[in-house]
C-alpha cells in the first residue's frame, strides 16, 4: 500500500494505518532527528511528539509534498519548539557518549580504526561548532541525502536560500576543520 492509500485508510479510522505509516518512517524520521539534536532521548521524544501531532493534523495533510516532508517538517517545528524552550544546545559529543562507539567497519584493522574514531571525533567538534541552522542544512543534505527542493520544503525556504546556506555551511565546516586538525 502507498502512503496515499495508509493515509485514507487513517483518515476512515483505521489506526493500523497510520501505524504502518509509523513503522515505515520512523527509523528514518528519528535518525534525521538524532543527528541534529545529538541526544538519544530528546530525538524520542521529538519523533513521538511529531507522530502525535501528524495524527492529530493528518486531516489538514494536504498532499502537495510527500507525507515524509510533512512528518519532517512536523518534527522540525518540534524541535525549534523545544530548543526555544530549554535552550542549552547538545553538543554531537553526547552522541558519541549516548550509544559508547563509533560505528565501525568490519574490515578495518586497528590503526584504521583509530583514524576513523579521530577523523569522526574532528567532524563532531566541528559540526557541533556551527549553528543549528547549518548543522541541520549539513545534515538533511551530506547525511540525509535529501535534494535541494525536498530541503526547501522542509524547512519553507526558497531552493536559493538552501543553495547559499549549504555553501556558507561547508565553508564554515571546512574552516573549522582546518583549525580542529592543526
Amino acid at each position: 500500500m502507498d502512503d496515499n492509500e495508509l493515509i485514507r485508510y487513517a483518515l476512515a479510522g483505521n489506526t493500523a494505518a497510520f501505524g504502518s505509516l509509523v513503522q515505515k518512517y520512523q527509523n528514518r524520521l528519528y535518525n534525521s532527528v538524532y543527528r541534529m539534536v545529538g541526544g538519544e532521548q530528546e530525538a524520542r521524544d521529538i519523533v513521538q511528539d511529531a507522530f502525535v501531532q501528524a495524527f492529530v493534523k493528518l486531516e489538514g495533510f494536504q498532499r502537495a509534498s510527500s507525507f515524509y516532508t510533512w512528518l519532517f517538517r512536523i518534527a522540525h517545528n518540534a524541535m525549534v519548539s523545544r530548543r526555544r524552550r530549554e535552550r542549552p544546545l547538545a553538543s554531537l559529543d553526547m552522541l558519541r557518549e549516548a550509544t559508547g562507539q563509533e560505528p565501525l567497519d568490519g574490515a578495518a584493522g586497528p590503526e584504521q580504526h583509530l583514524v576513523q574514531q579521530e577523523t569522526a571525533a574532528q567532524v563532531r567538534q566541528a559540526l557541533a561548532a556551527l549553528s543549528e541552522e547549518h548543522r541541520e542544512i549539513l545534515v538533511l543534505r551530506e547525511i540525509d541525502g535529501c535534494d535541494y527542493e525536498t530541503i526547501a520544503e522542509m524547512l519553507e525556504v526558497p531552493v536559493g536560500t538552501v543553495r547559499s546556506r549549504l555553501h556558507r555551511a561547508r565553508v564554515q565546516l571546512r574552516e573549522l576543520l582546518k583549525q580542529v586538525v592543526h
